[in-house]
């Protein structure tokens, strides 16, 4: 301590972090030289510098030596500590080395192998699965051709009583090879089934053009439906039932148009996203198609009979049966509860009592609510009179407008023709009989305002 106190040189100096050698060495040149100089004089700095050094080894030196003991005994004992750690290290790496070899030769050796028949079993697995997949597929597929068979022996032959109960046993069957060709394209156990040739063959061979078949045949008897018995010629030509009906063949034909609207409803497209609710497409369309159709026969037949008003007691009868048919459509969509639906269950870990809340969540409470809300009115007889009356006035106006004798006997028997209108409507609003049984009656509601606009799209037209 005492040659670090008498030494000149400036420790503080060079042990700071900060130090420069540049700028040391420049501060010790311009200490000895005018800055203006020129040649610069280097000897005395330089000789500063080293004398410097020569300061730093002499009292390195001098401190070496008065503690040479003390180093010596140090690096000794670290010396000694070194050899104890390394023989300590050398038994613990040869136990490392030793338990390596035994686990490469116990584990690691075995790996491949192991790792081999992990794989073999994880395809073998997967082959199962599809192969229990791919049956089947195959069994319900021959479920679904005897269906089909039977399907095209009664829709060819003059029994077609029960075809109905092919139609639901035919959708069903759809149905679940519909929902294992989801599974597959969903990566569930059913994983790479669609690159099953025998699969792509049966899905374009039987199964979709099963599908076509019965939607075809499910819209064709919906489109076929009547109840009504006011008349003896039905909507588009068709003969109607008789007023003298059986039982049995009413209780046919209601229990024929509930599997044709069930079936339109089960083959309807899912929705994507589990929160939407099931929108029965196909059967909406196929009930819009029946209001169309009726709508469209019954303008053309009331245009007919006003512009030849002997022809409007018929005409107007028709146009009532027809509403008939309407109102017994309506109350056996309302009748109708959805049936489950297989692919509206959500997949995954969800419980029962999960899965068929969710179910229910996304299925109407009747087969009328999702057929009201796309054709946004409260009731089907209420729509079919308020699209007649939108575009009757049209039809009205062009008699008119061609004058003669028809614009002329209509000015002449407006008023006959209104009240003919409104009992029109109030008949074609009365449930059928042959639905309720025979003898019996029932009023749907009451139909006022639509007998009222019905009856002024036309006298309004008429004019005075």
């Amino acid at each position: 301590m005492e040659d670090e106190e008498s030494s000149y040189l400036d420790y503080e100096t060079f042990l700071d972090p900060s130090f420069s050698p540049e700028a040391f060495a420049n501060t010790l040149i311009l200490a000895t030289n005018n800055a203006f100089d020129s040649p610069l004089d280097l000897a005395t700095p330089l000789k500063r510098v080293l004398y410097d050094v020569q300061e730093v080894d002499t009292h390195i030196d001098r401190l070496t030596t008065a503690s040479a003991s003390p180093l010596v005994n140090y690096t000794k004992d670290h010396v000694q500590s070194s050899d104890r750690i390394l023989q300590e290290l050398e038994t613990q790496v040869a136990t490392l080395t030793e338990s390596y070899a035994r686990l490469q030769r116990e584990v690691i050796a075995k790996h491949e192998p192991a790792d081999q028949a992990r794989i073999a079993s994880e395809r073998l697995l997967q082959t199962v699965r599809l192969g229990r997949t791919v049956s089947r597929c195959l069994t319900l597929a021959r479920s679904l051709e005897a269906q089909m068979v039977e399907f095209r022996t009664q829709k060819a032959g003059a029994e077609k009583r029960d075809d109905y109960r092919v139609l639901v046993r035919g959708a069903n069957t759809v149905l679940s090879l519909r929902q294992i060709f989801a599974g597959s394209h969903a990566g569930g156990e059913a994983g790479g089934l669609d690159r099953v040739q025998v699969i792509r063959a049966l899905r374009a061979e039987l199964v979709d053009p099963a599908e076509k078949a019965v939607l075809g045949r499910a819209e064709q008897i919906v489109s076929q439906f009547s109840m009504s018995t006011l008349t003896a010629s039905a909507q588009d030509g068709r003969p109607a039932a008789k007023a003298t009906a059986t039982f049995t063949q009413v209780e046919d034909a209601r229990a024929r148009a509930t599997a044709a609207l069930t079936t339109l409803y089960l083959l309807s497209p899912i929705p994507k996203t589990t929160s939407t609710p099931l929108n029965a497409e196909h059967l909406i369309s196929a009930v819009q198609e029946y209001l169309r159709r009726a709508i469209t026969s019954s303008l053309a037949g009331m245009a007919s009979g006003l512009a030849e008003l002997p022809r409007l007691n018929r005409a107007l009868l028709e146009v009532s049966a027809r509403c008939q048919n309407i109102v017994a459509l309506e109350m056996l969509l309302e009748s109708t509860a959805p049936p489950a639906h297989p692919m509206l269950t959500e997949d995954g870990a969800i419980g029962d009592a999960q899965q068929t809340q969710t179910a229910t969540s996304r299925e109407p409470k009747d087969l009328l609510q999702p057929v009201l809300h796309s054709l946004d009115t409260p009731s089907l007889p209420s729509y079919f009179w308020r699209s007649m009356a939108g575009q009757l006035s049209s039809r009205v106006q062009k008699i008119m407008r061609d004058g003669g004798v028809s614009s002329r006997t209509l000015r002449t028997n407006r008023e006959r023709v209104r009240d003919a209108i409104r009992e029109c409507v109030d008949r074609g609003s009365q449930l059928p009989s042959s639905s309720l049984g025979q003898g019996r009656t029932r009023t749907t509601g009451n139909w006022e305002r639509e007998a009222a606009v019905m009856a002024g799209s036309v006298v309004n037209a008429i004019g005075r």
